[in-house]
């Protein structure tokens, strides 16, 4: 795969581009990613990329010429081009999976109050939006992009497991985890985990998966294509809190 950030701040990328498993998946020849400096492509002495709104109003719009020439000094054939928009589609684990199998991305991180909308409405194939929060500019959302669709490239882990068993990647949260010590401060882990038997553990993960979610994110239940096994845990999860909550 690979991503081109459009950006006027590359420098951040330095680090990121070393950075735990980006830096790994691009030692491993799996991705190329490349920041590209906007302000390479404008043509006055001040390398100015934003002026005032037509209409008027606060702040500044981000110039559509110097986008536009560093969008075509890197499109492709293959490329989709993504906005990083607080109006964009909400992201989620499904979106991610989409793009880990695109061969090419580029990313247009906006600042200011946004940029010229007729490169949106021309030149963008996606918005997207990382939460419905206001933040500076869309390099952090273009990392939180990048980290979630690369982890998804086959080689890019040491195991497919890891991903797989990751809260979202089913559609419901993840189980609980424990390691070493078996005991701390006088909490025990669940003693299931160390009876060896793998066919109650996976039982047991199911089972907490379903509750973790049930208590923390409910929403994600809806439209989940549940096992007859999944719904009967859940009737015993749903009983299980009605009854404590009694006492309550």
């Amino acid at each position: 795969m690979k991503i081109h950030i459009l950006t006027l701040f590359p420098e951040l990328f330095s680090v990121f581009r070393v950075w735990s498993i980006v830096g790994r998946t691009i030692e491993k020849g799996l991705l190329t990613l490349e920041p590209v400096n906007i302000r390479d492509f404008t043509t006055d002495k001040h390398r100015q990329v934003d002026d005032y709104p037509y209409g008027g109003g606060p702040g500044m719009v981000m110039k559509p010429e110097p986008i536009y020439k560093a969008l075509n000094s890197v499109k492709e054939d293959n490329s989709t081009t993504i906005y990083l928009s607080p109006q964009g589609k909400p992201y989620n684990q499904e979106m991610a999976a989409t793009l880990s199998k695109e061969e090419h991305l580029i990313l247009l991180c906006g600042h200011y109050e946004g940029v010229d909308n007729r490169i949106i409405d021309n030149y963008i194939d996606m918005e997207i939006s990382i939460g419905d929060y206001v933040l500076t500019g869309g390099e952090l959302p273009a990392m939180v992009l990048i980290e979630s669709i690369i982890r998804l490239i086959p080689g890019a882990l040491a195991s497919e497991e890891s991903f797989i068993e990751e809260s979202h990647f089913n559609g419901l949260l993840e189980h609980p985890q424990y390691t070493r010590p078996r005991v701390f401060r006088d909490l025990g882990v669940p003693d299931i985990l160390l009876s060896g038997n793998h066919k109650k553990i996976e039982e047991w993960k199911r089972y907490k998966s379903l509750e973790t979610t049930y208590i923390k994110r409910s929403d994600l239940l809806e439209g989940q294509k549940l096992s007859p096994e999944d719904k009967e845990m859940l009737l015993k999860i749903k009983e299980k809190i009605k009854d404590k909550n009694s006492w309550i």
